[in-house]
């Protein structure tokens, strides 16, 4: 567990912050340490160590990002830093030289002639030393251009006017990344604008939009600072709440930031003990599946018209481990994240053991308890149409001595389906199934945002309706991993497209497709079975109606009818038992609505893989990594999209009796 903060803030130019900074870095030091008291406090349920340092993002400016990066570090927190800019250039613009000769100095790693240029240069280089660098370098060649000609040309306004513009595009891409990699955000702002691209006001606005809680402080008056959680803040910033409320309000956010919503509010038993890690430590590893459960998969083998497969072949999964998936399914993607040019040497080890020998847990726990509720449910239709079929089976078979045998086997069949049922409920196979499917797919999908050092904002996590545990899980999953220590280019963004984000999008897209058609398959032959069930009762049923009126007219003997009826009852209730049993589990399934939501699913990602070729044709100039990271992002929406989609289909179908 991590608690992750971001900062935006005034440079020390600003005319409040520089009347105002010993104020400031005062009220700073309160809520840091106000954070910090809360994090000790609280407890560890993994175990000693299982809390990890606050990490801190900042993109190191001058004024609050580095008063806050010190302090942090003065606590022993980690810094990362995403870079607007490569460390170089990014140095550079932000030591502020009022000459091209001392911007291409720093630009080529040199010292400034001027001394006040060269001490904001030095100041930036002394936290790149102890800070993780994610460097936005795709766009540099053409941010240097405008930049030495905004200095060489000062009569230019244009050239001016476009390197404002540029910059403040990358800066507002760089502060992007320190909202989504942070729990809550501390600003140190006046309050006056949100329009200026990549500015305080417009960070703080942007992280009010995509969830993030902001700490704000206003430089005119520091000590009333002030928690703000909806863009609507924004409208009236006067706060009356008193020095007391407003501390224990920010230990309650870092209390929420570390546990989630529902561990904050659920009671609490022994230290560390709350809903999240009680989930975790209920679900335990199987090796393989068990037959017992794999009816469903059966249906689907059966009535999904695979051609040149085998509809009874063997079903049984033998679940690919933790520790075997670096070598085996996430092979290709810990390949191309190492290929990746210029790649942190570590960072694919770390997506390995945090990332996807988690998803590989989460997924065979997932596995086996879908069969397990799934199956199940289909047991019980089965069980159902069984006990009634043979609690009259004693009629063409044997005479009414011989019914108790037959009441007793339709007894214990039913004795079963109240077994299965209860033990269902009780063990929660539904909830817990939903639950780690989330966190499965959640880490599925994760390498392809992290290696772009993108994440899922705080406010864009869903939640869930009875326990948001697995959002939880892989959110502190993903705080673990980090940004890369990287430097990003047009070599990096074009690798990290075509062979990690365009491969998956394009195996998902095809899963779906096949996925789509399997099921639409099942939903027909399935309803085309019961359809012919009941047809068939029916013409029984008037096969035995002519007959009688045979035996009526003295055509047929009528004691002859009279031994034959009891063969007519028993298949006139067989017959539409076991179609209405079949129609039950096609309804149960819902193949039809699963079968829609794979294909559109299918249809965005095919969407989504085109947007990539056009990215991929372009020249390297064109390489930008906001475009990047928005189809990273839109491949993201889309896979939570269809989770939730399928959870609104079988949420309300609980396992019961199969009335």
């Amino acid at each position: 567990m991590r608690l992750s903060l971001g900062v935006t803030g005034h440079r020390a130019s600003h005319a409040l912050y520089a009347a105002n900074t010993a104020r400031i870095e005062a009220a700073v030091a309160e809520i840091l340490s106000l954070i910090e008291a809360a994090v000790k406090a609280e407890p560890e349920p993994f175990g000693p160590g299982s809390i990890a340092p606050v990490r801190l993002h900042a993109m190191l400016a001058d004024g609050a990002d580095q008063a806050l990066a010190h302090q942090a570090l003065a606590r022993g927190w980690e810094l990362a830093a995403p870079l607007p800019f490569g460390a170089d250039l990014n140095c550079a613009i932000n030591a502020a030289p009022l000459s091209s000769e001392d911007a291409r100095a720093l630009i080529a790693g040199g010292a400034a002639a001027d001394p006040a240029v060269q001490a904001r240069a030095e100041a930036i280089l002394a936290l790149y030393e102890k800070a993780l660098l994610f460097e936005l370098a795709d766009d540099d060649d053409e941010i240097t251009g405008v930049f030495l000609a905004s200095l060489e040309r000062l009569q230019d306004t244009r050239g001016r006017d476009a390197f404002a513009a540029d910059a403040s595009e990358r800066v507002a891409l760089a502060g992007r990344l320190v909202i989504e990699q942070s729990d809550f955000l501390i600003a140190v702002w006046d309050g006056a604008r949100t329009t200026f691209v990549g500015g305080t006001g417009h960070t703080v606005a942007r992280a009010l939009e995509l969830g993030a809680p902001v700490v704000w402080i206003d430089p005119a008056a520091p000590e009333a600072w002030r928690i703000l959680r909806a863009p609507e803040a924004l409208a009236s910033l006067r706060d009356e709440t008193s020095h007391a409320a407003r501390a224990d309000d920010l230990k309650t956010l870092t209390r929420l930031a570390l546990r989630g919503p529902e561990n904050v509010h659920h009671h609490h038993g022994p230290a560390g003990d709350h809903p999240g890690v009680s989930a975790l430590d209920a679900s335990h590893w199987r090796a393989r599946s068990s037959p017992v459960w794999h009816l469903y998969r059966r249906v689907e083998a059966v009535f999904g018209g695979d051609k040149g497969r085998n509809p009874w072949r063997d079903l049984r999964q033998t679940y690919e481990t933790p520790g075997a998936i670096a070598a085996g399914s996430g092979a290709g993607v810990l390949a191309a994240a190492r290929a990746l040019v210029g790649a942190d040497a570590t960072f694919a080890d770390r997506i390995s053991g945090l990332v996807l020998a988690r998803f590989a847990w989460a997924d065979g726990i997932s596995s086996r308890l879908s069969d397990t509720y799934r199956g199940g449910m289909m047991v019980n239709f089965v069980l159902s149409s069984l006990a009634i079929v043979g609690g009259i089976a004693y009629l063409p078979f044997a005479d009414s001595h011989w019914k108790w045998a037959f009441a007793l086997f339709e007894f214990v069949l039913l004795s079963l389906i109240l077994v299965i049922t209860f033990q269902g409920q009780k063990r929660r196979w539904h909830g817990r199934w939903f639950e780690t499917r989330r966190a499965a797919e959640y880490l599925r999908h994760a390498p392809l945002l992290l290696t772009l050092g993108a994440a899922r904002a705080p406010g864009r996590w869903p939640k869930g309706a009875e326990t948001s545990w697995p959002e939880w899980y892989a959110r502190e999953s993903l705080r673990e991993v980090g940004l890369p220590r990287v430097k990003v280019t047009a070599d990096y963004l074009r690798g990290a497209l075509k062979s990690l984000l365009d491969e998956h999008v394009t195996q998902q897209r095809d899963y779906h497709h096949t996925k789509a058609k399997r099921l639409a398959a099942v939903h027909h032959n399935l309803d085309t079975l019961s359809e012919w069930m009941f047809r068939l009762a029916v013409i029984l049923v008037a096969v035995y109606l002519i007959l009688q009126g045979a035996a009526w007219a003295e055509v047929l003997d009528e004691h002859a009818l009279k031994e034959m009826s009891k063969f007519f009852t028993f298949l006139g209730v067989l017959l539409p038992t076991f179609g209405g049993a079949i129609a039950g589990i096609r309804y149960f399934g819902d193949f039809e609505r699963f079968a829609a939501i794979s294909e559109v699913t299918a249809q965005k990602l095919d969407s989504v893989h085109a947007r990539i070729g056009l990215l991929l044709k372009a020249p390297d100039s064109a390489m930008d990594y906001g475009p990047v990271a928005e189809i990273a992002h839109a491949a993201d929406d889309i896979v939570v999209s269809e989770i939730e989609s399928w959870q609104a289909v079988f949420g309300g179908k609980q396992i019961t009796v199969p009335v």
